[in-house]
């Protein structure tokens, strides 16, 4: 290599192959797993009552949300990453599925609870948690990804590790009602320029604008998530689902709807969730989350243990414009590129799982994963994204990621240029 250097790693490039082999169990000798009587086959274990409520197996204590403790001012308005690394599959369950507060998570009771439509509406109505569930609810899976993940990447201030880099994201399957219900319900002017604002129960309010096309689109005022009542730090009682668009408009705790003729420019539409360009400009309503991936296995944090030979490179790809169509991995950054297999396909506005079996001869490599969507619009470099909007930036950074894997199988986040 002719640098090793985080930023502007391989400015020629490494040329690296890999072919495909079988592989096979080994063993030097007797296996004392198979041939000795072990401690958890000579007695009986846990009965149902001393597990009311299943938690994870000791053994995978370390799948568990993390902060980055210098990334906001206090723990009460930050961020909780989601574990990607860890996981499989694509749905995320609650109990490690990334968080953000602005003024920390409450606790409010189904009781407690109530939700105002007003503004531009026949008849202003207040709904208790029991009358939102009287009326015809959906089920969908979609992710919810903050604007601000990957945002340190945009300068080369990089963290080691795709829970940090790509960890705010998660992806469920949500339970709710139509918001176009319930506006239909209190008469709403539903004119095509009209917006709605919402906001929160929680001391922030984080009262957001969206106009009215995708408040009658696929909007869900939410309830549950992957089949149980959300947890508090994601809404509890009530959230409200935006597909697709950042998750500063997913708002929880959700109490107030209004409609309105004009976008309210609140706080968290203006000084903040703008993309600020080179020049000090800000380009706002960037609400739609473009397609992106990101190789979780090898990573950081999921380092190769097993030496040269088979391998399956894992991550996930998403797009809040629709379907992911395509994910394409390179092996040396970017020279080449092969075809991953998607896992389950069809959802729109989700997380896809992709695979590529490969196997590793144990030189260097260079991953990197680029996903299309269905629009035909493909996930960009860092340089490109640069090259549009500078160094400036945080928010909706969607570029290609670099993970250089060592003949050791230790992976570390760098660019290439």
């Amino acid at each position: 290599m002719n640098s090793t250097t985080r930023r502007g790693l391989l400015k020629g490039g490494v040329a690296m192959t890999a072919g495909l082999a079988a592989g096979k169990a080994s063993a030097a000798g007797p296996d004392p797993l198979i041939t000795e009587l072990q401690d958890w086959a000579s007695y009986t274990g846990a009965g149902v009552d001393e597990t009311p409520y299943g938690m994870p197996i000791r053994f995978e204590s370390h799948v568990v949300r993390r902060n980055v403790e210098w990334l906001t001012a206090s723990p009460i308005s930050s961020i909780n990453f989601t574990p990607i690394h860890a996981l499989d599959g694509t749905i995320t369950p609650q109990g490690c599925a990334f968080e953000r507060h602005h003024s920390g998570a409450i606790e409010l009771s189904k009781d407690d609870y109530r939700l105002m439509i007003n503004g531009l509406v026949d008849r202003p109505l207040v709904f208790t948690y029991d009358d939102l569930e009287r009326f015809p609810r959906e089920n969908h899976v979609y992710f919810c990804e903050c604007a601000a993940n990957t945002g340190m990447e945009w300068a080369g201030s990089q963290l080691n590790g795709v829970q940090f880099t790509h960890g705010m994201i998660h992806n469920m399957e949500y339970t709710g009602i139509p918001l176009r219900t319930l506006l239909k319900e209190a008469g709403a002017d539903m004119s095509a320029d009209k917006w709605v604002y919402v906001e929160g129960a929680d001391a922030s309010s984080n009262g957001r604008s969206i106009p009215m096309e995708k408040a009658l689109d696929d909007v869900l005022v939410a309830f549950k998530a992957n089949g149980e009542a959300l947890r508090m730090e994601h809404g509890y009682p009530v959230r409200l689902v935006v597909p697709g668009w950042e998750g500063n408009m997913w708002v929880k705790w959700l109490r107030r709807v209004e409609v309105v003729d004009v976008a309210v420019e609140s706080r968290e539409e203006t000084s903040k969730y703008t993309d600020v360009y080179e020049d000090g400009t800000a380009r706002k309503w960037t609400w739609v989350m473009d397609a992106k991936s990101v190789i979780t296995s090898p990573s950081p944090q999921m380092p190769i243990k097993h030496g040269a030979g088979p391998l399956v490179i894992s991550g996930l790809a998403w797009s809040g414009h629709g379907q992911i169509t395509r994910v394409d991995v390179s092996k040396d950054g970017g020279i080449t590129w092969e075809t991953a297999r998607l896992g389950k396909q069809g959802d729109t506005k989700a997380l896809t799982r992709f695979y590529l079996d490969t196997t590793w001869d144990g030189k260097p490599m260079l991953l990197q994963a680029r996903a299309m969507d269905e629009t035909g619009y493909v996930q960009p470099t860092k340089d490109q994204l640069r090259e549009q909007r500078g160094e400036n930036a945080v928010y909706h950074n969607n570029c290609i990621q670099t993970w250089y894997v060592s003949p050791e199988g230790i992976a570390e986040n760098v660019e290439v240029s």
